[in-house]
Order: C-alpha cells, then structure tokens, then sequence
C-alpha cells in the first residue's frame, strides 16, 4: 500500500505535469479557447481527475501565473533591504534573472501576462498584481540606492524600473536562440543598455575609476561603460544641446 508521502509526492508531480500542459495549451489557443476537456485530454486523463487537483480553470491559470512570480522574486528579494552592496552588480543581477526565468517559458508564456490578468477572479487578481509590485520595489529600491550615492542620474526611478521590466518580458515575442544570440548575451545587453541611460559621469568615476572616463573606445575587458558611449553625464556650463534638424516642408 502506499504511503502518505509517496501519494503526496505524486500528486504534486501530476500537478506540476497539469500546469506545464495548461501553459502551452494557454498559450496556444488562448484561455478562453482551452477547456477542461482539452485539458484531461492533454494529460491522458478523464476531466473529473483534473478536479482533484483544481477546483476550476481558473484555479489553474492563477496558479500559472503565481508560479512564474514566485521565481522571478525569490532570488532577488534580498536585494531590497541589502543598502550595503553595489547597485550596478545589484542591478545587473536583477536584469539576468529575471530573463533567465522569462526565457525558461518562452514557448508556453509569450505574451499571457498580456491577456490573463481580466479571467481571474478580484481576490487571485489582486495576489498577482501584489506580487508585481514587490517586484516593481525591489527594482526601483535598487535604483534609489544608486541615485544617492551619485552612480545613478536622478531619473524617476519607478519609469525606469517599467522600463527595464519591460524590456525583459517582451524578448518573448522574438527571442530565440537561433537568431545568433544567446540569452547570457541578451542579458548583458540590455544591462547596459539601461546602464547607458543611467550612469552619471560622477557614478562612473566614482565606480569604475578615472581609467573609465579616459577610456573613450567604448567597452573595456570588464563590460564597464564609459561617457563616451553613453552620452549621458551631465553637460558643462559651456556645453549646447545639439539643434535637432527641421524636417522639409516640400516648399
């Protein structure tokens, strides 16, 4: 006969067996196109079996989405409270793993985020959203911190935080390998990509050391960028914003 764990353990691997088939599935046809008749199908089972481990449809495609919050913010909630690291190395860390787990369910989670959210019911709703949330703090946490020691440009924190979320989940819609990058390399891009746009000429010197205000070819060995790619510091007194080129009327 067996034990209480073991019929524990296969329930839970069955579950997690439901939600990888309801994922794809979701993805597939759309939420509303999926039933739980396609559902048992998908698994081998009768529809009444999947009640034994969701109440309803919807319970499946909450917990979906809890799945994939829960493994973006548990390696990054320190972050928030850690006012004694760096925020580059912090912001770095964020950016690469959250498009590790975004990229993990590239196939089965391209774009569900977009439509989900209006099929749960208010309470589900609002547990995912909190959850964004937590996630939105850390991020802009970090940023804050950069901003008071002077590494970061005083940008609204929360508008760059949007910003870099966004980027990262929207690699679903066209990200794949064989397009000749990998997601190591994506991820480093667009660390500096946001880099670029935030670093201030004293964070960098106050960071990286005079060398990376001298250094004017772009990149060196470690990845630091340097203002003269970034375009970013702050302008001297003597210093003009470039005229922006009137378009032609055709007069």
């Amino acid at each position: 006969m067996a034990s209480k764990n073991s019929l524990k353990e296969k329930d839970s691997v069955g579950k997690k067996k439901i939600l990888t088939l309801a994922r794809n599935l979701f993805w597939q046809n759309g939420y509303q196109g999926v039933s739980m008749r396609d559902l048992a199908r998908a698994y081998g089972c009768q529809p009444a079996n999947l009640y034994n481990h969701f109440k309803t449809k919807e319970s499946i495609l909450f917990e979906v989405l809890l799945e994939e919050m829960e493994q973006i913010i548990r390696p990054i909630s320190h972050l928030k409270d850690d006012e004694d690291g760096d925020p580059v190395s912090q912001l770095r860390f964020i950016i690469s793993s959250h498009i590790r787990i975004t990229l993990s369910h590239r196939r089965s989670g391209k774009m569900l985020f977009d439509v989900a959210l209006g099929n749960l019911s208010s309470a589900d709703r609002k547990v995912i959203i909190s959850m964004r949330d937590t996630y939105d703090s850390i991020i802009r946490k970090v940023i804050q911190r950069g901003q008071k020691r002077g590494i970061f440009l005083s940008h609204n924190e929360k508008l760059v935080g949007f910003m870099i979320s966004s980027m990262i989940t929207r690699t679903r819609i066209w990200f794949h390998p064989r397009k000749g990058v990998t997601i190591d390399e994506l991820a480093n891009f667009i660390f500096q990509f946001a880099l670029s746009g935030l670093l201030a000429t004293d964070g960098i010197t106050a960071t990286f050391g005079e060398s990376a205000i001298s250094d004017q070819s772009g990149f060196d060995g470690s990845h630091r960028p340097n203002p003269g790619i970034l375009g970013a510091g702050r302008r001297g007194a003597g210093q003009r914003r470039p005229p922006v080129p009137r378009a032609k009327t055709g007069r």
